[in-house]
């Protein structure tokens, strides 16, 4: 038979994902996709309660975060760029921002509250990084320029053995919790292809080092390399061809389960999607 894809393996995961194990799904976009299908599905999840992240620094910063569980104060809050009256903190995404310092605040705080407990509680950590690319203020790596003016910041990429050294100290932090790595097929253009391969490279060597430094508490999930090269075709992409379209989500997402998800769990899984669509149906009359 004449074959028109090229399949990428991804065999079983030596960390599984389960009904009966809390995890955190955290990192850029394709993590909100993700982790809305595991949502769905029922499972324990927590999904980027900062909001979207990309760069393994800030994923890193708010794993710190959660783990301190040290409230945002007054002098970490700012207000947007771009004529935006709303204010936010360098942390989030800008999904957080509200209309004053204390109302965000407030937010913030009672959001970290949560999602600090949830960390704690958590066994497992589904990661996935967007860039190697970070934007620095004052020294310091943010997770979101706020729309800010363009000369408050300066824009560096991660080197590889910066990459391995941030992922490595941030397994190594949380020994009560096992992670999957994957890196997301999401192009980013801004710099070109090229560059955009080199970010993307960084990511993979960092993380291929981390999995075998840490076999016990690590794998890797190729959903880079089954959308790039298993679904090669602008039909699994989205109008503006970089993001995914939700047929190539729904694709991942059960090459995913086929990876990760726990043995003997299968029927559950089957079981709570069907509870979900059902939740979903609205009658005609």
């Amino acid at each position: 038979m004449l074959k028109l894809q090229t399949p990428v393996p991804s065999g079983r995961s030596r960390v599984d994902i389960s009904y009966s194990e809390k995890a955190l799904i955290i990192g850029s976009c394709f993590s909100d996709s993700i982790g809305a299908s595991m949502v769905n599905a029922g499972f324990p999840v927590m999904v980027n309660p900062f909001g979207t992240l990309y760069n393994p620094v800030s994923i890193a910063n708010s794993l710190s975060r959660l783990s301190s569980g040290v409230p945002f104060s007054e002098g970490q809050v700012v207000q947007m760029g771009a004529g935006s009256p709303l204010y936010c903190s360098f942390s989030h995404h800008t999904s957080f921002a509200r209309e004053t310092p204390e109302e965000f605040l407030s937010n913030a705080n009672k959001a970290l509250g949560e999602a600090s407990a949830f960390f704690r509680e958590c066994t497992r950590v589904v990661v996935t990084l967007g860039t190697a690319w970070c934007y620095k203020r004052e020294g310091e790596v943010v997770s979101n320029c706020l729309k800010r003016d363009a000369g408050e910041f300066s824009r560096e990429r991660l080197s590889l053995p910066s990459a391995m050294a941030v992922l490595s100290r941030m397994v190594e932090r949380y020994p009560d919790k096992k992670f999957i790595f994957t890196v997301s097929p999401i192009r980013h253009l801004r710099d070109g292809a090229h560059e955009n391969n080199l970010s993307k490279s960084i990511l993979l060597l960092a993380v291929d080092s981390i999995c075998k430094a840490f076999p016990e508490r690590t794998d890797y999930f190729p959903s880079y390399e089954i959308v790039l090269d298993e679904l090669r075709d602008y039909r699994f992409y989205a109008e503006d061809m970089l993001h995914p379209s939700a047929q190539t989500v729904s694709y991942i997402w059960e090459r995913f389960t086929q990876f990760a998800l726990r043995e003997g769990e299968e029927e559950t899984l089957i079981q709570k999607e069907k509870e979900y669509k059902r939740s979903r149906h609205r009658p005609l009359h």
